[in-house]
This record gives structure tokens, C-alpha cells and sequence, in this order.
């Protein structure tokens, strides 16, 4: 028959796991409900005092990436993003959120190559395939401007893709 103290420390050890996890999901829900209530500093807070005590959580580091990408700190929210990619590389919306703050930067193609990642782990990733298309139209914007700087002869036609893809893009940033 085992002895309870091995089982009691088990036991004490599970408790503590157990507890840490339901403190920092409340610390995530509070950090959130903040957010959602305006107090964005407060919601930012929270969630970086959540992590000193557990730096490895995955959910309040992404929720904390985001909360930074919205407040436009888009270095910081940048590198949380690119560590949950490196240590949790099955996950698709770190990509995705990575993504987005490489397109924010113009950086056109490493935004196609993160959204292509992200689509790979999750096909069915709405926001992932809308920000493909959206990286794409910028990507294709750039290759009509090359190619009219090189073209030979009629480039009517060229003119005519361009600007339609440049109308589109000046409309699209204007929703935002």
C-alpha cells in the first residue's frame, strides 16, 4: 500500500496546478472584460501582471499580443507573436496576427508567407483567408507598378489593372 505522503504531495501538486490555471483565467477574463469596457492600459496591465507569475501561458500571451497590436505597440506585439510561433508552431493565429502587423509595416510578402502558414494548420481560418486576400491585392498592386516602370509599348491595359487595384486598396484602407 503506498504512503499518503507520496499521494497527499501528488495530490497538493494537482491542487496547485489546478488553481494556478483558474487564477490565470481570471486574470485573462478580467484583462478582457477590461478591454472591452475601454480601459485599455488597466486591460494591458493585467495581463502582464498575470504573466510574471506565469510566463509560459500561451492564451495570455496571445491576448496580451493582441491587446498591443490594437494599441498600435506593433515591436512588442511582434515578438510575443513571433515566440508563439516558435514555441507552439501547430497554432494559426499567431501567424495570422504576425501577418497582420507585417502587412501594417508594408512587409508584404513575409505577410503572405505567415497567413500561408496559418492556412496550412487551419484551412478554414476566415480572418486568415480574408487577410491572404487582402496581402495579395498589395502584393499584386506592387507587381502592376514594377511592371508598368518596364513595360514596352501598349500598356493600357496595365494601367487599367493597376488602377483598379490601387482603388480597391485606397478604399480598403479607408474602411479601417
Amino acid at each position: 500500500m503506498p504512503s499518503l505522503t507520496p499521494l497527499l504531495r501528488s495530490f497538493c501538486i494537482a491542487v496547485a496546478v489546478l488553481s494556478g490555471t483558474a487564477v490565470h483565467a481570471a486574470a485573462l477574463d478580467d484583462a478582457q472584460a477590461l478591454w472591452a469596457a475601454g480601459k485599455r492600459d488597466q486591460a494591458v496591465k493585467v495581463a502582464e501582471d498575470a504573466l510574471k507569475a506565469t510566463p509560459d501561458d500561451p492564451r495570455l500571451r496571445f491576448a496580451l499580443g493582441t491587446m498591443l497590436m490594437e494599441q498600435q505597440q506593433l515591436e512588442r506585439a511582434r515578438v510575443i507573436f513571433l515566440k508563439l510561433t516558435e514555441e507552439f508552431p501547430d497554432l494559426a493565429d499567431p501567424y495570422n496576427n504576425l501577418a497582420v502587423i507585417h502587412a501594417a509595416r508594408g512587409e508584404y510578402e513575409p505577410a503572405r508567407q505567415s497567413l500561408m502558414r496559418a492556412l496550412e494548420l487551419q484551412p478554414d481560418h476566415a480572418q486568415a483567408q480574408e487577410n491572404l486576400g487582402d496581402v495579395l491585392m498589395r502584393l499584386a498592386q506592387q507587381s502592376y507598378e514594377r511592371a508598368l516602370k518596364q513595360a514596352l509599348g501598349d500598356d493600357t491595359a496595365l494601367r487599367l489593372k493597376l488602377q483598379r487595384v490601387s482603388e480597391f486598396n485606397g478604399v480598403k484602407r479607408a474602411a479601417r
